[in-house]
Order: C-alpha cells, then sequence, then structure tokens
C-alpha cells in the first residue's frame, strides 16, 4: 500500500509541475543547471531530490559519475544530464573497446527515456599535478567520442570535460588572458578537438577563491555581483562590474591566443559555501546567498559577458546539498543550496524563481502560489516520511 502511496503521489506531482504550456495553468519559473554531488552518507534518495528539482524547475543536472539509480529515476523527465567519467578511469578511457564498453554499460541503457546531452571525461585534469594523468586526457576523450559514432550516439552525447582557473597563466586584465603555457601541449590540441566535435569549453569558476586569497584586495561587491565601481579593460577599454564576468572572458581571450574563436565557454561549476574554516573569510549564509540570488537573476537576464554580449552564460550552480565527507577545508562541506532534509540553507529569493503558478480565465488572473506550494509541501511531506 505504501509503495502504491508513493507511486501516485510521484505522478501527481510530476503532473502538476509540467502544466506550464496548458491552457489551464501557466507556470512562471526559472531554469538554471545544478550540480548533483553525491559525497555524503545523508542524503535523500534519488527518487525524493527528483521531486525537489521539478519543484524548482531545475531542467538541467550535473553528475560526477552515472550513477543508475539517479539517471532511473529521472527516466521520462525533462531533466538534461551531463554524466561524469571520473579522473580514475582515464588510463582505461584511453583503449576504444573500453570506452564502448562503458558507455553501452552505463549510458545506452538510460537512453532515450533518461536525457543524457553531455560526457563530463575527468575533471579539473590540466589544473592538478599530474603530468601522467594530463597525457591520458585528449586519448580519453577522443576514444568515447569515436565509441559515440559507433553506436551512433555523437549526435545527442557530446563528449567534454572541465577545468579549473588554475590552467591561467594570466587573466587581468581579462583581453590580456593567456593559459599556463606549460599547459599548451596539452590544451592546444584539446582546443582542436573541441572545434572539431563542436564541443564547449567548460570551467569550474570561483570568484570567491579569489576574495578569499585576497580579501584587503578584492573588494567584495565584485564578486557579489553588487554595486561597485568594477574596473576597465585597458586593452578594450570595456568595463566589467563583476569577477565572473572578467574570469570567463579571460578564457575567451586564452583561446583566441591559441586561434580559436569558435568554442563557447560555459561554467560547469560556480557557486559560494555558507560556512568555513576560520581562514577562509567570506564563507557566511549571507554571503553565499547574495551571491547566489544575484547570479540567478543573472542568468534569468539572459545576458552575456562584455566581450561576448550576445551569448547567455550558460551556468551550473554548485551545488544541490551540503556534502559531508568532502575532504578538506570546511568550505568543500558547505556549498550546497539545501540540507539534506530538503530544507534551505539559506534565503536566495528563491521564492521568485519557484515556479509561480497562474489560473487563467476570462475575466481574471488569480495567482495561485500558496496552492501550489502547499501541495509540493505536502507531496515532499509524504515522501520523505
Amino acid at each position: 500500500m505504501a509503495s502504491f502511496t508513493y507511486t501516485v503521489l510521484f505522478r501527481i506531482i510530476l503532473v502538476l509541475l509540467s502544466l506550464s504550456d496548458s491552457a489551464l495553468f501557466h507556470v512562471q519559473s526559472l531554469s538554471f543547471g545544478i550540480n548533483y554531488g553525491q559525497i555524503a552518507n545523508n542524503l535523500p534518495s534519488p527518487s525524493r531530490v527528483a521531486v525537489l528539482l521539478q519543484s524548482l524547475n531545475v531542467s538541467r543536472v550535473k553528475l560526477y559519475d552515472a550513477d543508475p539509480n539517479v539517471l532511473q529515476s529521472f527516466s521520462n523527465s525533462e531533466v538534461d544530464f551531463i554524466i561524469g567519467l571520473g579522473n580514475e578511469f582515464l588510463p582505461n578511457m584511453t583503449d576504444p573497446l573500453k570506452a564502448q564498453n562503458w558507455i553501452q554499460q552505463r549510458v545506452t541503457p538510460h537512453l532515450p527515456q533518461t536525457k543524457i546531452s553531455f560526457i563530463l571525461v575527468g575533471n579539473e585534469v590540466l589544473g592538478g599535478n599530474d603530468t601522467k594523468l594530463m597525457s591520458y586526457l585528449l586519448t580519453a576523450m577522443q576514444s568515447v567520442y569515436a565509441a559515440l559514432v559507433n553506436l551512433g550516439l555523437s549526435k545527442t552525447v557530446t563528449v567534454v570535460t572541465a577545468h579549473s582557473l588554475n590552467i591561467m597563466g594570466s587573466s587581468y586584465p581579462p583581453s590580456a588572458g593567456t593559459f599556463r603555457e606549460d599547459l599548451a601541449q596539452y590544451i592546444q590540441p584539446l582546443l582542436n578537438f573541441h572545434s572539431q566535435i563542436n564541443a564547449p569549453f567548460l570551467i569550474n569558476a570561483y570568484p570567491y577563491f579569489a576574495y578569499k586569497d585576497s580579501p584587503n584586495e578584492v573588494p567584495i561587491e565584485y564578486v557579489l555581483f553588487q554595486p561597485n565601481s568594477g574596473m576597465n579593460d585597458s586593452g578594450t577599454n570595456l568595463h566589467y562590474d563583476n569577477m565572473l564576468d572578467a574570469q570567463i572572458d579571460a578564457v575567451y581571450a586564452a583561446m583566441k591566443v591559441m586561434g580559436h574563436t569558435d568554442i563557447e565557454v560555459r561554467i560547469s561549476e560556480t557557486g559560494w559555501p555558507s560556512k568555513g574554516d576560520e581562514n577562509e573569510p567570506g564563507a557566511t549564509p549571507e554571503n553565499a546567498g547574495i551571491y547566489n540570488g544575484n547570479l540567478l537573476k543573472k542568468i534569468a537576464e539572459k545576458k552575456g559577458t562584455p566581450a561576448r554580449p550576445d551569448i547567455p552564460i550558460d551556468t551550473y550552480i554548485f551545488a544541490l546539498f551540503n556534502e559531508d565527507l568532502k575532504p578538506g577545508p570546511a568550505s568543500e562541506r558547505n556549498y550546497g543550496l539545501f540540507y539534506p532534509d530538503g530544507t534551505p540553507v539559506y534565503n536566495i529569493g528563491v521564492d521568485s524563481y519557484l515556479p509561480t503558478l497562474i489560473f487563467s480565465s476570462a475575466a481574471q488572473d488569480v495567482n495561485a502560489l500558496s496552492i501550489f506550494n502547499f501541495l509540493i509541501f505536502l507531496t515532499v511531506y509524504l515522501l520523505w516520511e
């Protein structure tokens, strides 16, 4: 009986959330991507996470693996996935046969019922210190791509990798951006491959790191998208009022130095911690709420950067949940928008971005947000019981 109730409730909530284009209801919402990490021992089940993300109208999710339980839970939904192939798999993925076997075991069983648009081959490999791993990266990506071609999936699934900004040699001013010279041997052929298969260049961009390292030099308003005097790029005379835009344009400039203006930069991770150690200034719920709240507003405006104003910034927020088992400083365990029980860690003005349900009639429009929120609350409550 409990299983039947769960199934019925889950289907009811998905139906309610899918009525955005009907004549009866109109859902006003913000669509954004989010990182769904699972380095924790207290997270809700993937099926419960599916309800939470549906209620937020999140349409894109990035995983760090290819967890079959997660992919199964989102089958027949509108959520589009980036799935991860961890760094530990790179040596094996240089073997085309092993790459194809991995795709046949981890990807094809979930298609087309679950939308998978990208396979992330490695994460922040070039920003690390393992030169052996760096040497595997491109070959592994090429093997995965060749397997996708062989399986007839290359038109719908794209191969990418993600980079930390440690790959940058210079980023100030943005127009003078360059990659590190010692990484040129890896980045140049990687960019050529991206251009060949029309894949975006993914970066993990954290203005928080710059502020944490130099809190007395970097104005916090500049990193939090708050009003500030900003900076002018002497090379282009473009004005920057936030660091994230400057970081993105520095990467575009670095790619141009290597002969590429045909590759789009996307943000695979960005966020702000709500808690940190004593030597991690600025890691507070207030600052995290300001950063992510203003970031969501920026996403909603669909504006580009000063150097690429016509290309909206494709962004994945880090992260969905606080992850209590992540190693490192306290901040690493406190990037989540939500606690594992589904309650918000802080207020990011989410009421403005949760679906607003409007009942339309010939006489008037009646805001039914309270009814919608009650149904969401009731369903999530019952599912968590």
